[in-house]
C-alpha cells in the first residue's frame, strides 16, 4: 500500500472519529443520524406559551419562515396538559436564525413568546458560565426590554424575567450569554445604572449550592441587626445615639408609615461582625421607656418562615407526646352539660387536668368536649366505665382523642369495610340478582336519562362496581320478578359527588335490605316470636349478656325482634309495613346504643319519634318524585 493511500485512510478514520464524537445518541426526539447534527443546529425552544397552543397553530406561524421538519409541544405525562413550551425544528439553521430574529417576543394568543436556541446538553445550562443575575428591576420591564438592554454586549442564549402566578414581575431576572467575556462586560457597564428610575444590581449568577454555603458564612458573621418593640416616639437620632457606642454604623433604616410616623422597628448595619454581635448581647431584652427591646440578627423572610414552621411543628409534636393516652374525646353530650357538669361525671376515675365542652359562637354546646387525665391508666378506666353510659338521657361516646387526619383515615377505612360487608350481606340474603351496587362516576360526569331507569345509566349498560364485586357480567344478568311473577322495574339512585349524599344513599340501601327481611317474615314466625317475648320483665337487663356470644348477624336479628315488638307495644305505628321499615332504620345504630334505648323508655320514644319524622319525610319525597318508571327491568346485553 502506497504512502498516499495510507494518508487517505488515516484522514477518513479521523473524520469518522470526529463525526461519532460530536453526534449525540439517537433519541425519541432526534431525527435520523445522518441529519441529526444539522437538526440540533436548527432546533428552537419556544417558551411562555398559552396552555391551549397546539402543534398545528405553531406550524402555521413558523412554517411562514421556512420549511419546518417537526414541532412538539411538551405535555404532562399524566394529564397531557401543555407545560407552556415547545420545540420547533427547521430543516436548516438559516431559517432558525430568521425565526429567532423575527418571532422572538411575538404574541401568540395574547402572550409574548420567548425563543432561544435549544440546548440539548444540560451541563451548558447548569454550569452557570456566562449567566448573570439582575435585581431591583422596575415592574414595567419585560423580557423584550431586558433583552434589548443587554443584547449590545454579546450573543444572548436566553433572557427571562421572573414572574409570579399572575404573570407580574418579581423584580429580578437572568441573562445568559454564550461566553463569560460578554457577561463580564454587561456587569461592568450596567451594574448601578438607572433603568426606569431604579438603580439595578447586576452580578454573576451564583449556583444554589454555592449560595447556601455563602449564606451560612453570612449568618455566622452577620453585621446587620433587627430592632423592634421600641417607642414609636423615638427618632432616627435616638436610635443612633443608643447603638453608636458599640461600633461604626454603615447604614441605618427606620420603618415609617405614609405619614412619616415610626412603625416601631429598624435595621442597623455595623461595619464588622464583632460590633453587631456585641450590640445584640448588650441590648436584647433590655427595657427602655417601659418596653422591652428585641435586638437580633436580621433574617431573610424565607429563613423566618422556615424557622416558624419548625417551631410550630416542634410544639405540635410536644403536645401530641404530652397528651398521648390521657386526653379523652366525649360526644353525644346533652345541651345542659357544661364544663363543671362534665368534670363531675368523670372525676371519680382520676385526677383531671383539664376539661372543656366545645361551644359555638352563640355559646351553645356543640355536643362534644374533651377531658384530660394525668395518667393513661386513669383515662383507660374512664373509657371503660363511661363509654355508653346514659347521662341526661343520652348514651355517651368516650374514646381517646385523635388528630383530625388520623380520624379521617380511620373513618375512611371503616366506611369501606362497612360498605363491603353490606354488599356481602345483601348478596347472601337476597341474591346478587336483586342487589344493585352504587355506581360512582367522575366529578363532571352526568348519567344519561332513560325511560326505563331514572337517574341511572342507559338500559343494558354493565355496572362497573358489580363487575368488581363478582356480580353478574354483561350477558349473565337476570331480570327481577315480583310476587305475582311479573317483571318489576328497577330504580337506580343517582350518585352525587357530595359525600353526605353518598352516605345517605348507602344508608337508605341498608335500611331497605333490613326492612325487606322483617316485611317478608312468615306470619307464623312473627306470632311465635311475639309469644316468646310476652314475659318481658327483667329480660332487657340480661339482653346484652344473652347476645354477647352470638355472631353479629344473629345479634342484629335478636335486637330487631326486640325493637319490632316495642314499636308494636307503643301503638304509635299502625301500618305493619311502616313498622318493619322503622325497625330497619333503628337497627343502623350500634348495638350498645340499641340496648341502652331498649332499657330506657324515654330514650326509645325520642328515637322512635325521630325515626317516624324521617320515615314521613321519606314518604313525602317518594310521593313527589316523578312516576316515570319502566314496566320491565333492564337486561344486561351480552358482549
Amino acid at each position: 500500500m502506497s504512502s498516499s493511500e495510507i494518508n487517505q485512510l488515516t484522514d477518513n478514520v479521523e473524520k469518522l472519529s470526529v463525526t461519532e464524537s460530536t453526534t449525540p445518541a439517537t433519541t425519541e426526539e432526534s431525527p435520523a443520524p445522518e441529519s441529526q447534527q444539522n437538526e440540533i443546529l436548527s432546533s428552537l425552544y419556544v417558551g411562555e406559551l398559552d396552555p391551549s397552543v397546539s402543534e398545528s397553530e405553531l406550524y402555521e406561524i413558523f412554517s411562514a419562515i421556512g420549511p419546518v421538519s417537526s414541532i412538539r409541544v411538551c405535555r404532562d405525562a399524566v394529564s397531557k396538559q401543555s407545560l407552556g413550551y415547545a420545540y420547533v425544528n427547521f430543516q436548516n439553521r438559516t431559517d432558525g436564525e430568521k425565526a429567532l430574529e423575527e418571532l422572538n417576543y411575538a404574541e401568540i394568543k395574547g402572550r409574548p413568546c420567548r425563543i432561544m436556541w435549544s440546548q440539548r446538553d444540560p451541563a451548558t445550562r447548569k454550569n452557570g458560565s456566562g449567566n448573570i443575575y439582575i435585581k431591583n428591576l422596575h415592574p414595567d420591564i419585560d423580557n423584550k426590554t431586558l433583552h434589548d438592554t443587554f443584547s449590545s454586549f454579546g450573543n444572548i442564549l436566553s433572557c427571562k424575567i421572573a414572574t409570579d402566578a399572575n404573570g407580574n414581575s418579581k423584580g429580578f431576572g437572568f441573562v445568559h450569554y454564550d461566553n463569560d467575556e460578554s457577561a463580564n462586560e454587561a456587569i461592568e457597564n450596567v451594574n448601578g445604572m438607572l433603568l426606569n428610575d431604579l438603580e439595578v444590581f447586576v452580578g454573576p449568577h451564583i449556583l444554589k449550592k454555592d449560595r447556601e454555603s455563602k449564606w451560612q458564612e453570612l449568618v455566622e458573621n452577620f453585621t446587620n441587626i433587627y430592632v423592634k418593640n421600641f417607642s414609636t416616639e423615638w427618632s432616627k437620632e435616638d436610635l443612633e445615639k443608643l447603638f453608636t457606642p458599640f461600633g461604626k454604623i454603615t447604614s441605618f433604616y427606620l420603618a415609617t408609615d405614609e405619614n412619616g410616623n415610626s412603625k416601631g422597628f429598624a435595621f442597623i448595619n455595623f461595619e464588622n461582625h464583632e460590633d453587631a454581635s456585641k450590640a445584640v448581647e448588650s441590648l436584647n431584652n433590655t427595657e427602655y421607656d417601659g418596653k422591652v427591646l428585641f435586638v437580633g440578627r436580621a433574617q431573610k423572610k424565607r429563613e423566618r418562615v422556615e424557622q416558624l414552621k419548625q417551631q410550630h411543628e416542634a410544639v405540635k409534636q410536644e403536645k401530641i407526646s404530652k397528651y398521648q393516652g390521657v386526653n379523652l374525646f366525649v360526644k353525644n353530650l346533652d345541651d345542659s352539660i357544661d364544663d363543671e357538669k362534665l368534670r363531675e361525671e368523670f372525676a371519680p376515675y382520676g385526677n383531671i387536668t383539664s376539661v372543656i365542652v366545645m361551644k359555638d359562637e352563640s355559646g351553645k354546646s356543640k355536643g362534644f368536649g374533651f377531658v384530660c387525665f394525668s395518667t393513661p391508666e386513669e383515662a383507660t378506666k374512664a373509657i371503660n366505665e363511661m363509654h355508653q353510659r346514659i347521662v341526661e338521657s343520652k348514651p355517651l361516646y368516650v374514646a381517646l382523642a385523635q388528630r383530625k387526619e388520623v380520624r379521617r383515615n380511620q373513618l375512611s377505612q371503616q366506611i369501606q369495610a362497612r360498605n363491603q360487608m353490606r354488599m356481602q350481606q345483601a348478596a347472601v340474603q337476597n341474591g346478587m340478582g336483586q342487589f344493585v351496587a352504587p355506581v360512582f362516576y367522575g366529578q363532571n360526569f352526568m348519567p344519561p336519562m332513560s325511560a326505563g331507569v331514572r337517574g341511572g345509566p342507559f338500559p343494558g349498560a354493565p355496572n362497573p362496581m358489580m363487575m368488581q364485586q363478582g356480580g353478574p357480567r354483561p350477558g349473565q344478568g337476570m331480570p327481577q320478578f315480583g310476587a305475582n311473577g311479573q317483571p318489576v322495574s328497577v330504580y337506580v339512585q343517582p350518585v352525587f359527588n357530595d359525600y353526605q349524599q353518598q352516605g345517605r344513599i348507602q344508608q337508605q340501601q341498608q335500611q331497605q335490605q333490613q326492612q325487606r327481611y322483617y316485611q317478608n317474615r312468615p306470619i307464623q314466625q312473627q306470632q311465635q316470636q311475639q309469644q316468646q317475648q310476652q314475659p318481658r320483665k327483667g329480660k332487657d337487663e340480661n339482653l346484652a349478656q344473652n347476645i354477647a356470644h352470638l355472631p353479629f348477624e344473629q345479634q342484629k336479628n335478636v335486637l330487631g325482634n326486640e325493637i319490632y315488638q316495642k314499636i308494636v307495644d307503643s301503638h304509635k305505628v299502625e301500618d305493619a309495613s311502616a313498622i318493619g321499615k322503622i325497625t330497619g332504620m333503628l337497627l343502623t345504630m350500634e348495638n350498645q346504643q340499641i340496648i341502652a334505648s331498649l332499657e330506657n323508655d324515654e330514650l326509645f320514644n325520642n328515637q322512635l319519634n325521630e325515626a317516624l319524622k324521617a320515615y314521613q319525610s321519606y314518604k313525602n319525597d317518594e310521593a313527589t318524585a316523578p312516576a316515570e318508571e319502566s314496566t320491565e327491568a333492564p337486561v344486561a346485553e351480552s358482549n
